[in-house]
């Protein structure tokens, strides 16, 4: 069984399209690609909704990779039934191939090579380039705070 990212409903042909996808992604479809949302029902896809347990667990596992800053809440709902399956997650979005490494479920890419390895995330200073001590990077875009050196705030990058 596998559930299927935003990427493969919009790059994999038709016929190939077949596993579990949240309903929030055809929303998101019809805003990339109106043409392309409206094919999905010659899809042989199982449109689901995660529970709120597999949600929650969800965003634990992106909290404790350093991902869930990075996170749409699509893709919490897509990890979330991947989790909830214990399905194969097929998308290229590495922060969500992260996630499966860290919660140990299989992942597998659309057109990318996909990550070989986990990902850790630290705090940069974007004025002096400082590197930050905290070890929590889950937080939102935006709120890792400012810099105690120079007071520009932080961003996140891969180590």
């Amino acid at each position: 069984m596998r559930v299927l990212d935003t990427a493969a409903l919009l790059h994999w042909p038709l016929p190939q399209l077949s596993g579990c996808v949240v309903f929030s992604q055809r929303e998101e479809l019809a805003n990339l690609s109106s043409d392309r949302e409206m094919l999905l029902d010659g899809a042989d896809l199982q449109w689901s909704t995660p529970s709120a347990n597999s949600l929650e667990r969800a965003s634990k596992v992106a909290a404790k990779s350093g991902d869930l800053g990075g996170l749409s809440p699509v893709d919490l709902e897509i990890l979330a039934l991947a989790l909830e399956l214990e399905a194969t997650l097929v998308t290229d979005d590495y922060r969500l191939q992260n996630c499966c490494l860290v919660a140990g479920i299989k992942h597998q890419p659309v057109l990318t090579d996909g990550i070989s390895e986990r990902w850790q995330w630290q705090l940069v200073c974007s004025g002096c380039g400082a590197i930050s001590n905290e070890q929590n990077v889950s937080k939102k875009r935006g709120e890792y705070g400012n810099c105690g050196d120079c007071g520009s705030p932080y961003n996140i990058r891969k180590k």
